[in-house]
C-alpha cells in the first residue's frame, strides 16, 4: 500500500511539473507593465527579478561606487517615476533572443526601452539601455568633432602675431 501511495504521489508531481512547463513566457510588454507595477508598489523585489543579469551587475557596481544598497540603486533608476499614472506603449519588436519595446516617458517622449531573453523570460535590459545611450552619445560626439574639423583653420597658414599692430615679417 505504501508503494501505491508513493506511486501515486510521483505520477501527481511529474503531472504538476509538467503543466508548468507548457506555460508561454511573458512578453516583454507584460514584463514591463508588471515592472511598472512593481515600481507602484515600491516592490523592488519584483523590479530586481525583472532587470537582467548584466543590468543587475551594473547596479551592483553602482551600488558599491556609491556606498549604498542594490535596492535603493534599484528604485533610483527606476525607468518610470512612482507618480506617473498613464502609461502608454507601442511598437513591440521581438528579434530572436533581444526585444525592444517603444514607452512614452515622463516628458511625454518616446524611448526605446531594450529586453533580453534569459532564463525563459523576457527581462529588462537598463544596461543595453545604458551602453545605446552611450553609443549615442559618442556618436554625437564624432559628429560634432568632424564638423568642427571641417571648418578648422589650418594654424601654419596664419601670419606670426605681431607687436605694435605690425606684423612680424615686416620692418618699420
Amino acid at each position: 500500500m505504501r508503494l501505491f501511495y508513493t506511486f501515486i504521489l510521483l505520477q501527481a508531481a511529474i503531472l504538476i511539473g509538467g503543466c508548468g512547463t507548457d506555460s508561454k513566457p511573458s512578453t516583454p510588454l507584460e514584463t514591463y507593465k508588471t515592472y511598472t507595477k512593481a515600481v507602484k508598489q515600491k516592490d523592488t523585489t519584483t523590479m530586481k527579478l525583472l532587470l537582467s543579469k548584466q543590468t543587475m551587475e551594473m547596479h551592483e557596481q553602482q551600488a558599491k561606487t556609491q556606498g549604498t544598497t542594490v535596492n535603493e540603486v534599484v528604485k533610483r533608476e527606476s525607468l518610470v517615476s512612482e507618480a506617473q499614472t498613464e502609461f502608454y506603449y507601442r511598437n513591440e519588436k521581438i528579434e530572436g533572443q533581444i526585444a525592444t519595446l517603444e514607452v512614452k516617458n515622463v516628458s511625454n517622449n518616446w524611448e526605446i526601452v531594450p529586453f533580453v531573453f534569459e532564463n525563459g523570460q523576457w527581462k529588462i535590459d537598463k544596461k543595453g539601455y545604458a551602453d545605446r545611450i552611450s553609443r549615442e552619445i559618442e556618436a554625437e560626439s564624432k559628429r560634432a568633432d568632424e564638423e568642427f574639423n571641417r571648418g578648422r583653420i589650418d594654424p601654419t597658414t596664419l601670419p606670426s602675431p605681431s607687436i605694435d599692430g605690425l606684423p612680424s615679417n615686416t620692418t618699420p
